[in-house]
């Protein structure tokens, strides 16, 4: 059951954004076929430690649930014939071997398309398809530092950092199974498929919103804050007398009630009344906040200013933020018994919830070639 179900997946794709694009749709129900290298599978399979009790790498683990496994030698006249049966029973053809990379095997869109005409055909690439971004290759890393998303993280312009996950890989996957979505509605509609292009430099152009916008409406290129919001204050990191925590006042309403709890003697300096003007003052504003929050404890802080509505908390490390979900009975890991070898896995459930068509786990992560 589910949302997708009655959706046919043929999944050629790895590594990531692929892979956590199928697994979601995976969730709604769509029947995912993963089609592997003979022996060697897809590349995160041996990337680790960690390693699971299994001795199976939590990276593959933690975006291959719900998907059959099978096997083929695309280079290979037996191996093209087993895709093509796949393809052919299905809705949807995910790939991510890179501009021009199933042409090599015989599966490009322009063949696949003539051949079958209702099938969705879904191509991921790092920069695209002209003849300057197929040369580019699409490791999330160098996306990261192309893109500008380097620039503006990190705590200053002297010090780019990357983010502590493959985010663009992962918002690419959210903009994959969102574009597959949408492409089998109008299918519905107009009888017939189509090809669905997404990169990983446009993924992130978009997903950085508010800073890229920036630019795009106003010419202002941003550049990297540490903790702090270019546009919102008080809005970062904060010391306390022993842990830091973060205060993320949106208007003046919550500044006011800020000011309140803290008693602080500021509260009506026109400096800081409105947020443009605490944008503007912010480096002073943050130094008269300091020296009254380092008299009490992260915990008195937060809950004091999460009485009267002012978001406020602290700063967890991954284990603290799954208790803190389990505290809030959202449920975010998910054990799994394969029907088909007896193994257990647990990973991070998904985010989505239905009230009418749930999200169901059928299997865990395949083994190499379990449904061959």
């Amino acid at each position: 059951m589910g949302a997708l179900r009655g959706v046919r997946i043929a999944d050629f794709s790895r590594v990531l954004a692929g892979p956590y694009a199928t697994m979601l749709l995976g969730d709604m129900g769509a029947h995912v076929i993963k089609i592997e290298r003979p022996g060697v599978g897809d590349d995160t399979r041996s990337w680790g430690p960690p390693y699971d009790s299994l001795g199976r790498s939590t990276y593959f683990q933690s975006v291959n649930r719900n998907k059959e496994g099978v096997t083929a030698d695309l280079t290979t006249d037996e191996g093209r014939a087993k895709a093509i049966a796949i393809i052919e029973e299905s809705d949807v053809l995910v790939e991510n071997f890179g501009a021009g990379g199933m042409e090599k095997f015989g599966l490009g869109y322009d063949r696949i398309k003539e051949e079958f005409p209702h099938l969705i055909y879904c191509s991921i690439t790092g920069f695209g398809t002209s003849e300057l971004g197929k040369e580019l290759p699409g490791y999330d890393l160098l996306v990261q530092a192309m893109s500008g998303l380097m620039s503006i993280t990190g705590p200053d312009s002297d010090h780019p950092t990357k983010v502590g996950v493959a985010l663009i890989d992962v918002i690419a996957g959210l903009h994959t199974a969102l574009g597959i979505t949408a492409a089998v509605v109008s299918r519905n509609e107009i009888g017939r498929g189509q090809k669905v292009e997404i990169n990983l430099l446009s993924s992130i152009l978009s997903g950085m919103v508010n800073q890229s916008g920036a630019y795009a409406g106003s010419g202002v290129i941003p550049k990297a804050m540490g903790n702090a919001h270019p546009s919102i204050s008080p809005y970062e990191t904060y010391k306390t007398k022993d842990n830091q925590i973060v205060i993320a006042v949106g208007n003046d309403g919550q500044f006011a009630k800020l000011c309140e709890v803290m008693g602080a003697p500021f509260a009506t300096d026109p400096k800081f009344s409105t947020n443009p003007n605490r944008v503007k003052n912010r480096t002073e504003l943050n130094e008269l906040m300091t020296a009254i929050l380092v008299t009490k404890s992260a915990t008195e802080w937060v809950e004091a200013l999460n009485k009267v509505s002012v978001p406020a908390g602290p700063i967890n490390n991954i284990e603290q933020a799954i208790h803190l979900a389990e505290r809030l009975h959202l449920d975010p890991i998910v054990t799994i018994s394969d029907s088909r070898d007896g193994t257990i896995s647990r990973t991070i459930a998904s985010p989505i919830k239905f009230s009418e068509t749930p999200v169901v786990y059928r299997y865990g992560p395949p083994s190499l070639g379990i449904d061959d």
